[in-house]
């Protein structure tokens, strides 16, 4: 099998949707698959006229015989060629809808290209089974037309933490408003008794946004104790979960949530947000999860957490059994392309 994966460039960008793509480009050409990544230039996923011609310039130089595979961050560029995607069975990578973060005005019209064009696609091959449900309940796609391929972890030593004094605690996610960073900022801002600190790991991909979190971190009660290491990756990255004594994450919304399956398979205890499938990824006796945007609550998850050792050791061990039964990434590339297959 030949595939093409179109995806918005760098190809390199750090996250975790683009790791994951890496990822299976790595394991599918380990099968003996042949595999070529275009990079699709232009503003995305609401696209401007540069996506949009490049998106028709990738399609029109793709031999007819390749199986085409769109990252769903890159498939809005692809509307106007809608017919030309259905006559080519072409398949959508889907991490979460586009539709679901930024501004109304861009979400609405995001949701109406979605709505549009992913019913008509061959295959859609999600990265959760929550985002699964939602293609089908929100963007009208048969259920069996979506198939699902969760990320996998590596196998990773347990995190030796902090050795305090205090509470290392690590958020992992770039500075855009859907992870929820202000929010978690605000409920540690009501722990300043406690002994902690927090280091964010992410990317500044909203200016404004992080602008205004740095600023957030320089209230009287978190000054000091927030670290924003940017964007992180390898070595530097593994040393930072080595180090942390528990996880944390707020968003609003996650498709899969491959930070916290990476902090569980480090035997890391969490405090999460109900934001799409990080419920549905931590176990109840693992960690503690709130409601979105709701400060009080994870606030008060946050303070069990730091606060009580033992109830600490207790959610570590679950967290770590938890991360031991993840999908590993050695066999996720043989279920994505299962999935190909079934697109005919």
């Amino acid at each position: 099998m030949t595939i093409a994966l179109l995806v918005p460039g760098p190809f390199a960008t750090i996250s975790g949707g683009y790791n994951y793509d890496r990822r299976l480009v790595e394991g599918l050409r380990a099968l003996g698959e042949t595999v070529e990544v275009v990079e699709l230039a232009g503003r995305h996923p609401l696209p401007d006229a540069a996506a949009e011609a490049a998106a028709r310039t990738a399609l029109d130089r793709l031999p007819a015989e390749v199986r085409i595979v769109i990252d769903g961050l890159g498939l809005p560029a692809f509307a106007p060629l809608a017919d030309a995607l259905v006559a080519r069975r072409a398949v959508a990578l889907i991490h979460h809808p586009t539709a679901l973060e930024g501004r109304a005005e861009r979400r609405e019209a995001l949701r109406a290209i979605e709505a549009a064009l992913l019913p008509r696609l061959a295959r859609l091959i999600a990265t959760s089974g929550l985002t699964a449900r939602r293609l089908a309940a929100d963007f009208g796609v048969e259920p069996a037309r979506v198939g699902v391929v969760e990320p996998g972890t590596d196998p990773a030593p347990r995190a030796r933490g902090s050795g305090g004094p205090g509470i290392a605690l690590l958020s992992v996610g770039t500075l855009i408003p859907r992870k929820g960073h202000d929010v978690l900022l605000r409920a540690l801002a009501r722990l300043s008794d406690l002994d902690w600190r927090l280091t964010i790991a992410g990317a500044a991909r909203d200016a404004d946004c992080a602008a205004a979190l740095r600023a957030q971190a320089e209230a009287p009660e978190l000054a000091g104790r927030v670290t924003f290491a940017g964007e992180v990756e390898g070595a530097a990255l593994e040393a930072l979960y080595d180090g942390a004594d528990a996880f944390v994450l707020a968003s609003n919304w996650e498709g899969y949530g491959m930070a916290l399956a990476e902090a569980l398979a480090r035997g890391l205890p969490a405090a999460v947000t109900s934001g799409g499938a990080l419920a549905e990824l931590l176990p109840l006796e693992a960690g503690a999860v709130s409601p979105p945007g709701d400060v009080v609550s994870l606030s008060k998850a946050l303070r069990r957490l730091i606060f009580d050792h033992e109830l600490r050791a207790e959610m570590a061990e679950a967290a770590w059994a938890a991360g031991q039964r993840l999908p590993r990434w050695a066999d996720r590339a043989a279920a994505f392309r299962a999935e190909l297959e079934q697109a005919g």
